[in-house]
């Protein structure tokens, strides 16, 4: 790449990162258009970026020298103070967050002492160093907010990035006391004179609102060149090359001038505003009205004037007396009284089964318990016979007998007496109680006796 190729490509570059930034900026502009004026001239502080101006060009000027001031190794002793140069496109991202595009050029320069006769020195005494220089950076504003201003009038920040540096070190050495020049050349080629290596660069800097549109930006970057040709000569391996690079320019802002400039926009001033507004405080006392009124609501929904568990929205029986069992409506449910023989039991009595069923009815557990108290309080012993009535065949009614006794003893068993006091015997359908032809008698029929030992 000659040196003519790299400046075409260098503002072909630049001029398209122009036309995209002012394509931006237009283009926001016209979306301001749409909206509101108290939107284009007020912003909020969660209204997004589409109300702010972002984007902005600088240029910027300095000087370069092969030394830092962090401090490290250079391969020649004498530093040079050199011009450098740029241009720069931000997009600010956040209030104190953006990336940068930098497009630097211009030289550095480095020499040694004539009184190093018999050193390196005395054969490599100076380097010419021409060099353009493309990264990409983000930038944090480090001490963004300035509380005593409603808009920030100074911003301190850090960058870093990385990027390509293209560049032509010119040696000057000195053989048998004569002075040669030679262009530094690439490894295994002998046509051109420029390197590309990666380059880190770190700085730092303050910048000077002017106004809404101009700004001053005086800054100090370190870059880091990945290899150790910047001064076209490699020596104390594996050291590699860096520069410096410290500038004063200044920052133009695009977009409309009805927005403000995100970078000096003061969040917490706007936050001051925004709970201060009259109509946002209308809102929120609107809101808390809305509030109060659905507070009252379910106030009036839970109101249960009789205690009786049931909202008096959906209380159909109000004034229940304290204590009382109520359904979903509130009113008391009255259960059915059972008989006095029912509940007690008589022990020993017919236990009766549902039609081909052996599961015990709860009607018959008075009778059991009642068996079962006496059974252990005597000791005795009990056979229990099963029977059922005369519908299916002959021996699927003995098994059905059986299992209505089985039923019968472990009811009994787990209420206390011991299982060897209970003889269990199925009769089928034999030894009817009732007749059979009726469902009055097969009811009858379905049953369990008890025989006392």
């Amino acid at each position: 790449m000659n040196y003519s190729t790299l400046k075409k490509t260098v503002a072909l570059s630049f001029a398209s990162l122009m036309v995209a930034g002012l394509a931006q900026a237009q283009s926001d502009s016209t979306k301001t258009a749409t909206t509101t004026s108290s939107e284009t001239t007020t912003a909020k502080v969660f209204g997004g970026l589409g109300q702010y101006r972002k984007f902005s060009i600088g240029v910027n000027g300095g000087v370069t020298s092969q030394s830092l001031a962090t401090g490290g190794s250079t391969d020649f002793q004498n530093k040079k103070l050199s011009l450098g140069y740029g241009i720069s496109m931000k997009e600010q991202l956040a209030h104190s967050f953006a990336l940068q595009l930098d497009l630097n050029g211009g030289k550095i320069k480095g020499e040694n002492p004539v009184s190093s006769a018999g050193t390196y020195r005395d054969t490599y005494v100076s380097y010419d160093t021409k060099f353009w220089q493309a990264s990409l950076s983000a930038v944090v504003n480090v001490a963004t907010i300035d509380f005593i201003r409603r808009k920030n009038a100074v911003n301190f920040y850090f960058k870093a990035g990385g990027g390509l540096a293209i560049y032509d070190p010119t040696v000057t050495r000195s053989v048998g006391g004569t002075m040669t020049t030679d262009h530094f050349k690439n490894p295994g080629t002998s046509d051109s004179h420029y390197v590309k290596e990666l380059v880190i660069p770190v700085g730092a800097g303050v910048k000077f609102r002017l106004s809404d549109v101009v700004a001053l930006d005086l800054g100090y970057t370190q870059n880091y060149i990945d290899g150790d040709n910047l001064d076209g000569f490699n020596r104390a391996y594996p050291t590699k090359d860096h520069y410096s690079y410290g500038y004063a320019g200044l920052d133009f802002t695009l977009g409309s001038k009805s927005k403000p400039v995100l970078e000096w926009v003061n969040p917490v001033a706007m936050m001051y505003d925004e709970l201060y507004d009259a109509a946002l405080r209308q809102e929120v006392e609107a809101l808390k009205g809305r509030v109060a009124n659905v507070e009252t609501a379910v106030n009036d929904l839970k109101k249960d004037s009789d205690g009786d568990g049931v909202a008096d929205q959906f209380d159909k029986c109000p004034g229940t007396a304290a204590g009382s069992v109520v359904d979903g409506s509130g009113c008391v449910i009255v259960f059915p009284k059972q008989a006095d023989s029912v509940v007690t039991g008589t022990a020993y009595s017919n236990i009766q089964f549902e039609f081909d069923s052996s599961v015990l009815r709860t009607s018959s557990y008075p009778v059991l318990d009642a068996t079962s108290a006496d059974l252990r309080a005597t000791g005795a012993a009990v056979e229990v016979d099963g029977y059922a009535s005369s519908e299916g065949t002959a021996a699927h009614n003995l098994s059905l007998s059986k299992d209505r006794a089985n039923s019968v003893k472990t009811y009994l068993v787990n209420s206390g007496v011991d299982a060897k006091k209970v003889k269990v015997k199925g009769y089928g359908e034999t030894n009817p109680i009732a007749d059979n032809s009726t469902e009055e008698g097969r009811v009858l029929n379905r049953r369990v006796q008890f025989k006392k030992k």
